[in-house]
C-alpha cells in the first residue's frame, strides 16, 4: 500500500514490455505501486510504437489471426507483469495486474463469460484481473467469473447507477463462491471535467468529477461487499491548468485504488498531498450537484454520453490495433 493507515493502493496504468522489467521493478521496489492496469488504447501505443514488439509481430504475421497475435503478445506482457508483482500479491498487498476482454463483446454476456475465462487460464495466475466493462451483459459476466473466482476490473464506470449494479453483481457473485475473488470498481473521473469545464464559471471547474467519484465511493463503501473497493481511473491531467497529480491527491481515500499514468505518479510522489481527503459530506456533493443543474448541465446525460465514447474508444484502438497486425 502506498499509505499503509488508509489502505490507499497506487497502481501504474501502463504496460510495456521493457517497462515491466524496469522501472516497473523499480517503483515495486521503491514502495510507491503494488499494482497495475492495462487497456486497449494502452497495448496500442504499445504494439505499434514500442521496439520491444517489432521481432515478435514479423515472426507471428502469417501464422495466425491479428486477434490471436495480439492476445499472444498481451498475454505474455500481462504474464510477465503478474510475475514481477507477485512477491506483493503473496503477502496481501495487492499485487494485482488487469487485462481487458475484447472490447466489441461489450454488449455479449456469453462472449464476454467465455474470453475472460479462456485469458484467465491461459495467463494461468491468481493475480491477474478480467477487466468487464460497465453494461448490461458486463454485469452478468461480473457475477459468473466472481462466482468460480476469478478476479474481475469492473471498468469504464460514470453513473452511482452503473457502479452499484457492479456492485451487486459482485456481491451476487461472491455470495455463490467459495474462493473469494478480489474485484475493484473502476470510475472514470478527468473525463467528466474535460467534458464539462468550458462549460462552466472558473470556481465550479475541476470539481465535477471529483464529487461525482467521491459520491460513488461513499455508495460502495457503504454497502461492505467483501474483497471489493472503489478504483479511481482516468485521473492523469491535460494540458498545464492542473497540479499534475491533482485528481490522485484530490481522491485519497481509506480503502481504495487509485491508477495513473507513470508521469502522473512521479508528480505525485515528489510533490503532491498526501493526505486523505474522502468521504466528502453528501451535503457538499448534492449542492454541487443542484449548481451543475442550475447551470444547465444535465450530469446524467453527459455520463451517458462519456460511457459511449469510452466504449467507442477502446472498440476503435483494438480494432486499430487488429488491422496493423494483418
Amino acid at each position: 500500500m502506498f499509505l499503509q493507515d488508509a489502505q490507499f493502493a497506487l497502481w501504474v496504468d501502463f504496460i510495456e514490455r521493457e517497462f515491466i522489467s524496469t522501472k516497473m521493478k523499480a517503483l515495486i521496489e521503491a514502495g510507491t505501486i503494488n499494482g497495475a492496469t492495462s487497456n486497449p488504447a494502452i497495448f496500442k501505443s504499445a504494439f505499434l510504437t514500442s521496439s520491444a514488439y517489432k521481432e515478435e509481430i514479423a515472426k507471428l504475421k502469417g501464422t495466425m489471426t491479428p486477434k490471436a497475435m495480439y492476445e499472444t503478445m498481451a498475454v505474455k506482457d500481462i504474464t510477465l507483469a503478474a510475475d514481477v508483482l507477485r512477491p506483493l500479491y503473496d503477502r496481501g498487498d495487492d499485487g494485482f495486474v488487469s487485462i481487458e476482454v475484447d472490447p466489441s463483446l461489450a454488449y455479449d454476456a456469453q462472449g464476454t463469460i467465455e474470453e475472460g475465462k479462456r485469458l484467465y487460464m491461459s495467463i494461468n495466475r491468481p493475480n491477474v484481473m478480467i477487466k468487464i466493462p460497465a453494461t448490461q451483459a458486463g454485469y452478468l459476466a461480473m457475477e459468473t467469473l466472481t462466482s468460480e473466482g476469478i478476479n474481475v476490473n469492473a471498468t469504464l464506470i460514470f453513473s452511482l447507477q452503473e457502479a452499484l449494479s457492479c456492485a451487486h453483481a459482485f456481491a451476487a457473485g461472491h455470495a455463490k463462491s467459495k474462493t473469494k475473488a478480489h474485484s475493484v470498481i473502476s470510475v472514470f473521473v478527468s473525463r467528466l471535467d474535460r467534458a464539462l469545464d468550458a462549460k462552466l464559471p472558473h470556481d465550479m471547474q475541476a470539481k465535477a468529477g471529483i464529487l461525482n467519484a467521491a459520491h460513488i465511493y461513499s455508495a460502495i463503501e457503504d454497502m461492505h461487499i467483501p474483497n471489493t473497493r472503489v478504483l479511481f481511473a482516468s485521473t492523469g491531467v491535460k494540458g498545464d491548468r492542473l497540479h499534475p497529480a491533482y485528481y490522485i491527491s484530490g481522491l485519497l481515500a481509506p480503502h481504495s485504488v487509485n491508477t495513473a499514468p507513470l508521469e502522473t505518479i512521479d508528480a505525485f510522489v515528489k510533490e503532491g498531498a498526501k493526505t486523505v481527503v474522502l468521504p466528502v459530506p453528501i451535503t457538499e456533493i448534492t449542492t454541487f450537484f443542484k449548481a451543475l443543474h442550475a447551470q444547465g448541465i444535465d450530469l446524467d446525460a453527459t455520463l451517458e454520453q462519456l460511457k459511449k465514447e469510452g466504449l467507442e474508444a477502446f472498440e476503435v484502438a483494438f480494432a486499430e490495433i487488429l488491422t496493423s497486425l494483418e
